[in-house]
């Protein structure tokens, strides 16, 4: 039986970047990180509610951390989701608050088809994130 999911793991070139996003933009802190016998982190979890998490790897430490090859990373079979979304508590002020943090507003709040608030944002990577928040007519209820 599936419980929730557990983590969403995305691969970047830019961990600093990725980092200053979700830490500092967003708030989400970070659980652990995982690092290279010379202590260097190449990897971070975020923590996301709930027991749920955004795992983070720089690709490069990845490799050299695993092996692999990083040009296979670039275009893994299989990785051709369209956007994930957080749930939001308070839509417009947490959108408030991390537009003054410099997080881009790409499509404000809106009501959506299933009758949920929603607003749209991207990381520094590209990855297109939903912002959302349920209201008492929200389908997903």
């Amino acid at each position: 039986m599936i419980r929730q999911l557990a983590h969403l793991c995305l691969m970047s070139h830019q961990l600093p970047a990725m980092t200053a996003f979700y830490r500092d933009g967003l708030g989400l802190p970070i659980k652990f990180s995982l690092r290279h016998d010379d202590g260097t982190a190449f990897g971070h979890y975020f923590e996301a509610g709930s027991m749920t998490f955004i795992e983070i790897f720089d690709r490069a430490g990845a490799v050299k951390q695993w092996g692999g090859d990083s040009e296979k990373l670039k275009s893994h079979v299989g990785t051709h989701f369209n956007h994930f979304c957080f749930e939001i508590t308070g839509l417009e002020e947490f959108c408030a608050s991390i537009s003054a943090r410099g997080v881009v507003i790409d499509r404000p709040v809106k009501t959506g088809m299933d009758h949920s608030k929603q607003a749209w944002i991207k990381d520094p990577d590209g990855n297109v994130i939903e912002l959302m928040e349920y209201t008492p007519k929200s389908m997903q209820l």
